[in-house]
């Protein structure tokens, strides 16, 4: 047990030692995610979460080899770096989709061919058992490549890929006690205990608040198509598998939601004639958002959904079902809860259908922002991570937290919103930026007019004259409320 608990333990703590210094070095480099129409954030946020959950799990990693021989998972491990290093690179410049893809798929014939697991066997499923290898190699690189884009879809809304990512590696944990394969029982607790810090400061965090990025959604997919090839290439003969459980099922089950609301997005874009990896607001937690939800409200629901899909799993082996039996019911669950629910609520809401106002009532009662356990655990993760000192002497500057042309442009984006849009509401458009921006652009939200240019000069910081950058385009002024 302590070979479980205490590596998840350092990556606990490590984790949250190492996220103030990160956050501060990414607002100070500008490190960030910054709004735009497609994006549901209305300020730039940083975006190095997916370093401080890598830092974490290796870390733990390392701890490993007090309390076993861990050697055997290096291969897993350089994978998760360089997908990271592909992450970061990303987030800072924008990296192709098709550029990715190739290195994805690269990654995972690296780590076939170092780690000698890729999914071989069927467990029972349509009587099959081990596969050859010239069927499994192919099956393995497209199985994991969808796993890794579909975990990358899942990072928008706050707290949606973290949690999602705690309870599957709690559910996969299991699956590997069953397996009797200790070092990824304990894998899985070290991720899991790696996320919880970012967690907390994502969901409740305001100064502190972090996006994973590419970084960490990347490299938690690498993670999770480790786990599933891991399951599928044990050897019924030797695992502790129960007789009649569906490996296969299990592994969709626990990844369901995520990867068919992928493959409904991904097929809807090929079908109006777009490239797949184009982005659009068209996922499963956007639906959630325009129903009213908040972001911890998407998350949880979203979750729960998936974990429904796990106990219906669950019920039909208990029931005695067969393997394929089990997998045919998670598909026809995957199915309903994306392909079929999706476009049936967005019917609701152009009709404006009783259960169109139903689901915003419940919509509503999801905004906790002002309770008084939300304020305090706000206050909590954000003190937890005012660490000032200690991060400048890393980084050695004393910049503020964002650059100035940042702010500015956020004014230059209302101005060209308020031409753009000649009902809005000058005095709520104010008010908002008041509370997104410091205290020193007060001035400079003041001279907002109705009409005017938005490349217009603005007084800021005890006079000092900042040029605005060119307005954004109309497209991109929905991301002012």
């Amino acid at each position: 047990m302590q070979q479980i608990i205490l590596p998840a333990l350092v990556a606990l703590l490590c984790t949250s030692w190492i996220f103030p210094y990160i956050l501060k070095v990414a607002k100070v480099k500008n490190i960030v995610d910054n709004p735009d129409a497609r994006k549901l954030q209305r300020v730039p946020v940083p975006v190095l979460g997916g370093l401080t959950v890598v830092f974490g799990i290796l870390t733990g990693v390392m701890s490993f080899n007090l309390f076993g021989n861990f050697f055997d998972l290096f291969p897993v491990f350089s994978g998760i770096i360089i997908i990271l290093i592909v992450g970061l690179v990303d987030d800072m410049i924008s990296l192709s989709p098709k550029i990715r893809f190739v290195i994805e798929i690269i990654l995972v014939l690296y780590l076939i061919m170092t780690t000698d697991i890729c999914i071989c066997n069927f467990h029972g499923l349509w009587g099959l058992g081990v596969i050859p290898a010239y069927v499994s190699i192919p099956l393995t690189v497209f199985a994991s490549v969808g796993i890794i884009n579909a975990v990358n879809l899942i990072d928008g809304v706050d707290g949606y890929s973290s949690g999602y990512s705690i309870v599957s590696c709690i559910l996969f944990g299991f699956m590997f006690y069953l397996l009797g394969n200790g070092r990824m029982v304990t894998l899985s607790a070290v991720v899991a205990s790696s996320l919880i810090p970012f967690f907390l400061h994502n969901v409740y965090g305001k100064t502190s608040k972090m996006f994973i990025g590419d970084a960490g959604t990347l490299s938690l997919g690498i993670v999770f198509s480790m786990f599933v090839t891991t399951c599928l290439s044990a050897s019924p003969g030797t695992s502790g598998i129960p007789e009649g459980m569906g490996v296969v099922a299990f592994t969709l089950a626990v990844l369901c939601v995520p990867v068919f609301d992928t493959l409904r997005v991904m097929s809807a874009r090929i079908f109006r004639g777009k490239s797949p990896f184009s982005p659009d607001k068209t996922h499963l937690h956007h639906l959630f958002i325009e129903l009213g939800y908040s972001h911890i409200g998407t998350a949880l629901s979203i979750i729960s959904m998936n974990l429904l899909v796990v106990l219906c799993w669950y019920a039909a082996y208990r029931l005695g079902l067969s393997v394929d039996a089990q997998l045919y019911v998670v598909i026809a669950l995957g199915g309903l809860f994306t392909f079929v629910f999706y476009p049936f609520v967005k019917s609701q809401i152009r009709k404006d259908t009783a259960l169109n106002g139903m689901l915003k009532r419940i919509g509503e009662m999801t905004h906790a922002e002002r309770t008084d356990f939300w304020q305090l655990a706000r206050k909590w993760v954000d003190r937890s991570a005012d660490r000032e000192e200690a991060a400048e002497a890393i980084v050695q500057t004393a910049e503020p937290s964002f650059p100035a042309e940042t702010y500015i442009r956020q004014i230059a984006m209302a101005q060209e919103f308020l031409n753009e849009n000649r009902n809005a509401d000058l005095s709520r458009v104010k008010c908002l930026l008041h509370k997104m921006l410091p205290r020193e652009y007060y001035d400079a939200i003041e001279g907002l007019k109705e009409h005017q240019d938005p490349k217009v000069i603005f007084k800021i910081n005890g006079g000092q004259n900042v040029i605005a950058p060119n307005a954004c385009t109309a497209q991109q002024t929905n991301c002012i409320p």
